[in-house]
């Protein structure tokens, strides 16, 4: 993985953004599913992501009629009160609506494939997923996400020269319905055990960043689907600021939890930092302290 940015310093605020974690329960257990972006994107081309992107002005113009959460639940959901209904109801949507984007899957949603394929043809077209569901009479399900993880990006990032501000969500993926990927932004759709991730990750087959890498791993320890969403269920969701700094030219990266960050109480078990070597970002204890 290519790290253009190593020590740059980005001043520019973060992106509000949205990621989700689709999972399944297959027959190795507990699957995630992950996409594989064009190597020439602009951000994190070539590495494996879960779906998401960047808060769009659509996602503000919401319908009330679509929905079935208001903009204040929203706010409580993220465990977030200083944030604007409005802004937290459009993340939640923003997750949605890139889930279904780059692989055609709607959480929460009944919808058989011909309504899906309408869906996806106004949107395509340019309709907003709201107002596209309202004329189909589908209702969007933004209850189908539960909020995981809050992650914002240094000032000086490790992977990009832009910073984000993602709320990182997870979700059954609808087992009725197919994947439908984005030929314009990705190469690859694949479901994998988070172990099985992790160890192609360290064997060099795939790239990841370093919060897949990290939420792979605390996935690692969770069971199955019902066990990761009861999870979700009965905390906040956690924050997640990461503090990197340089030691003898390496790039090192902090979580809470770790001797060297400001947050002493750590977001979750598993590696509290994250050192770039061997063209990738590893923990102190390798491949055993990412899989616990």
């Amino acid at each position: 993985m290519a790290i253009p940015f190593f020590g740059d310093v980005v001043d520019t605020p973060p992106l509000p953004s949205a990621t989700v974690m689709l999972l399944r329960d297959g027959a190795p257990g507990l699957q995630v599913l992950l996409m594989r972006r064009h190597g020439n994107t602009a951000v994190l081309g070539g590495v494996h992501v879960f779906p998401g992107g960047k808060l769009d002005p659509t996602d503000l113009l919401d319908r009330a009629d679509a929905v079935d959460l208001s903009g204040a639940l929203c706010r409580q959901r993220l465990a977030e009160p200083e944030l604007e209904p409005a802004q937290a109801l459009a993340l939640h949507l923003a997750a949605l609506r890139e889930t279904f984007e780059e692989c055609g899957l709607l959480p929460g949603s009944l919808a058989d494939a011909a309504q899906l394929a309408a869906l996806r043809e106004r949107t395509l077209a340019g309709t907003n997923l709201c107002s596209a569901a309202s004329e189909l009479g589908l209702g969007l399900k933004l209850s189908a996400l539960l909020p995981w993880s809050r992650w914002i990006t240094p000032r000086q990032p490790s992977v990009s020269n832009k910073r984000f501000d993602t709320r990182f969500f997870v979700a059954l993926a609808p087992p009725e319905q197919d994947i439908v990927a984005c030929a314009r932004e990705t190469t690859e759709v694949v479901w994998m055990t988070p172990r099985t991730v992790l160890e192609r990750y360290w064997a060099g087959d795939i790239d990841l960043a370093p919060p897949q890498i990290m939420s792979l791993s605390h996935l690692t320890r969770l069971g199955g689907a019902d066990a990761v969403l009861d999870h979700a269920r009965t905390r906040p969701p956690a924050l997640i600021a990461p503090e990197p700094f340089d030691e003898d030219g390496v790039r090192v990266i902090c979580y809470p939890g770790d001797p060297a960050h400001s947050q002493r109480e750590a977001a979750w078990p598993g590696p509290t930092r994250l050192r770039f070597r061997n063209r990738r970002f590893e923990p102190e204890g390798g491949l055993d302290e990412l899989l616990g």
